[in-house]
């Protein structure tokens, strides 16, 4: 019999997908969150300087090699004007969605509450749950942006942090400088943590851009920076992720990880350090199809009869597209792929609000099959409402 814990967690929505499409050949995927391209050159050059080395055989430090403490550190500094000094620290993880799991038993006891924004990353829920500990849910504008003093109002005793993901896993939103710092400013008046989640941080659209609110001054006591190397690097399968924590949390940190997984792969780290030695625009080559994908999707489905709001998407590479389909999303969802052989994540897996919800991925497309995916899922919304 399966613990009481893990009875209260949702089914993860994505591997349930993932082998619907798996039973649909030809299927075309607009559900996982993947970036279409794989990792530079630099980062399978960095692995065959040290295989014959022996390096990749052994444990190494628990919070990440040196070698990759340093290359991140100046990442931090360059591109997030974050600066690491006695204060906080780095700890690398073998991806960010086990920073937070981890980061969760690090700082909460059972009953203790974490403020989650409304549509959420499921993700981040399910480890709250695992860790005993309860999720607050806080409705967000209609923009998806943040309700400041919504939040405010549901901070109790109780709370231990308020998570933020920006750019914004489902909706796409990207929150302004100005909202972060409000909710940063919260968190230090009433002593708790921002957890900010910057796994999308390379991928804004337009005017939007990423802002870290760690990199101000006197907030690294209570602020927890994610990040990730898996969309903007194409790192998914090697799974490597990493924190800036305040330095009194390292030790609560150290515990977790250890016991879990001792350290990250020494091979992911060698990539990871490769990585970051590709010039930056590697990643802005990759962006400029991904931000093409984005208009097409954009532009066919407001042109579209399908929606009872318009689109949009700020940044990540996801849409969160309510429709006029009056329908049990996760139903339509496996009608989708079975019937149709195109692939999305239904709402209620984020927590969508009152509708028919569908979050739309479109960073796993190329230029050559983007208008066929979003074209198709149209086809068949379509023909799913004259029934």
């Amino acid at each position: 019999m399966s613990s009481q814990r893990t009875h209260a967690v949702q089914a993860p929505i994505i591997p349930m997908i993932n082998q619907w499409v798996r039973e649909t050949p030809k299927a075309i995927s607009l559900g996982q969150g993947v970036a279409y391209y794989s990792p530079p050159e630099q980062a399978f050059a960095r692995i065959q300087q040290q295989l014959q080395s022996g390096s990749c055989d052994l444990y190494g430090p628990v919070e990440g090699m040196p070698e990759l403490q340093q290359t991140l550190a100046d990442k931090l500094a360059v591109r997030n004007h974050i600066n690491i000094s006695e204060e906080n620290c780095i700890f690398v993880t073998a991806g960010s969605n086990m920073a937070f799991s981890s980061l969760m038993l690090a700082i909460t006891d059972p009953g203790d509450e974490i403020i989650l924004l409304t549509p959420y990353y499921f993700n981040h829920e399910m480890a709250i749950r695992l860790a005993n500990a309860t999720p607050v849910c806080v409705a967000t504008k209609v923009d998806f942006h943040p309700d400041i003093e919504l939040i405010e109002r549901n901070i109790s005793n109780k709370t231990r942090a308020i998570v933020t993901v920006s750019p914004n896993n489902p909706t796409g939103a990207v929150y302004t400088e100005a909202e972060l710092i409000q909710i940063n400013e919260l968190c230090h008046k009433h002593g708790i943590y921002h957890i900010s989640d910057e796994a999308y941080e390379d991928f804004t659209y337009q005017h939007h851009e990423h802002f870290s609110v760690a990199s101000l001054t006197n907030t690294q006591a209570h602020t927890i920076s994610l990040f990730s190397m898996s969309k903007a690097y194409g790192f998914a399968g090697w799974r490597v992720g990493y924190m800036v924590i305040p330095k009194q949390l390292f030790l609560a940190m150290k515990k977790v990880q250890d016991t879990i997984l001792i350290s990250p792969p020494i091979i992911s780290q060698l990539a990871a350090v490769g990585a970051h030695q590709a010039p930056y625009q590697f990643i802005t080559d990759k962006l400029k199809v991904i931000e093409q994908s984005r208009q097409v999707c954009l532009d066919a489905l407001n042109q579209s009869d399908c929606l009872a709001h318009r689109a949009s998407s700020e940044g990540a590479f996801y849409i969160f597209a309510k429709l006029k389909l009056n329908m049990d999303d996760l139903s339509l969802a496996k009608t989708l792929i079975h019937n149709y052989g195109i692939a999305t994540i239904p709402g209620s897996a984020f927590s969508a609000p009152d509708g028919t919800y569908l979050r739309i991925s479109y960073g796993a497309l190329t230029s050559e099959n983007v208008e066929l995916g979003i074209n198709k899922l149209i086809s068949s919304l379509i023909e799913l409402s004259q029934r």
